[in-house]
């Protein structure tokens, strides 16, 4: 129900009732306006789209309070949403209000910060999640963020390094004894910082040479570090190679292992080390090696390129991995497998090496 009507001080009044049978109304100067508000009002209501103008009124670090306690999220993903929320420069904007522009001006922010562009991707990505909550539950009609442009990102094989087996060896060479299967571990296992952190000693089967990546550490307070699962789908047995296994198991006879669950690494309290602690000791071994700009992560890498190269099919490294999909391991490595063109002349070389081996034979025989 809907009506316009003409006040005593010539401006006009336009009402209508929502399906809660709640009243709104706004004034107008011209009968013209407050039609096009009533039409629009209208409009919204007959597409679904219809929200009401007082669900709004609170700011989106408020909503997101609320919202976020509802939410089953691992505990990293739970960091990385406040983190988001926390560096969002409109989070105290009530949610009516929320603009596109808003969302344009701290993605410019972020980058004239210096940011890289993947970490502006998540955390947009995460405030996101929660606008488009907050359009779910009818707080406002629309997701300001849609189609807002984000710094694009360097291609995979632009941004990739793979380290080269001298500076593996480096680096094994260089790291202190503690550190040293730590390396082996990420460069020979393409365990990510956290599960290799986390690595007890009933993980390794010696007999079945297997290792089991059953969780990872996590950075929680200062001082303290928090123990979960695996990234989703993360949770894997690694098929170990012998080496490797004798690596950590002259480890395990010379230093033993850490507290009441036999750590492998071992970090301040009894605790296993946090990424900062690890860090600390991935700094000091590429100082000592003479390497720069190489990370930890890119040992995983240096696993997954080796797999390739040694013919592992998608599906094969995505288990290796812990990827969740073969999409991300596709997506992250598909320029390191062999291209049809690279197929096509690897197999006419064979043809010209096998047709001049049998000239060669041929030649010999009759003289």
């Amino acid at each position: 129900m809907a009506s316009i009507k003409q006040r005593p001080d010539g401006s006009w009044r336009a009402r209508y009732r929502d399906d809660a049978h709640k009243e709104h109304s706004r004034h107008f100067a011209t009968k013209r306006d407050a039609q096009r508000w009533l039409d629009e009002i209208t409009t919204s209501v007959v597409t679904g789209r219809y929200v009401d103008p007082k669900a709004g009124t609170i700011t989106l670090a408020q909503y997101y309070a609320d919202w976020s306690q509802r939410q089953v999220w691992a505990s990293g993903t739970a960091v990385a949403m406040d983190l988001a929320m926390r560096s969002c420069s409109f989070r105290d904007v009530e949610l009516r209000h929320l603009s596109r522009s808003h969302v344009e001006a701290w993605v410019k922010e972020m980058a004239t910060r210096g940011l890289a562009p993947g970490t502006i991707k998540t955390r947009v990505n995460n405030v996101r999640s929660a606008i488009r909550a907050a359009v779910r539950d009818r707080r406002i009609p629309d997701d300001p963020s849609a189609g807002v442009p984000l710094p694009r990102l360097r291609r995979v094989e632009a941004s990739m390094r793979v380290p080269t087996s001298e500076e593996v060896g480096a680096l094994l060479e260089s790291a202190g004894w503690h550190f040293r299967p730590f390396i082996a571990l990420c460069a020979f296992a393409g365990l990510r910082l956290g599960e290799a952190a986390g690595i007890q000693l009933g993980d390794i089967d010696f007999l079945r040479r297997t290792i089991h990546v059953r969780r990872q550490v996590q950075r929680n307070t200062p001082g303290e570090v928090a123990i979960s699962a695996p990234k989703y789908g993360s949770e894997r047995d690694i098929y170990a190679a012998d080496e490797l296994l004798s690596l950590l198991s002259q480890h395990f006879a010379e230093f033993g292992t850490f507290g009441a669950s036999r750590w492998l690494f071992m970090g301040q309290n009894g605790q296993p080390p946090h990424q900062n602690t690890v860090g600390y000791w991935w700094r000091t071994t590429l100082k000592a090696a003479g390497i720069e700009g190489l990370r930890l992560h890119d040992l995983r890498h240096f696993y997954a390129s080796g797999l390739i190269a040694s013919g592992c099919d998608v599906v094969t490294v995505q288990r290796a991995l812990g990827h969740a999909r073969a999409t991300t391991t596709l997506n992250t490595y598909s320029h390191l497998w062999p291209t049809a063109e690279d197929r096509t002349r690897a197999a006419a070389g064979a043809l010209v090496t096998s047709a001049l081996k049998s000239v060669t034979q041929g030649a010999s025989r009759s003289s």
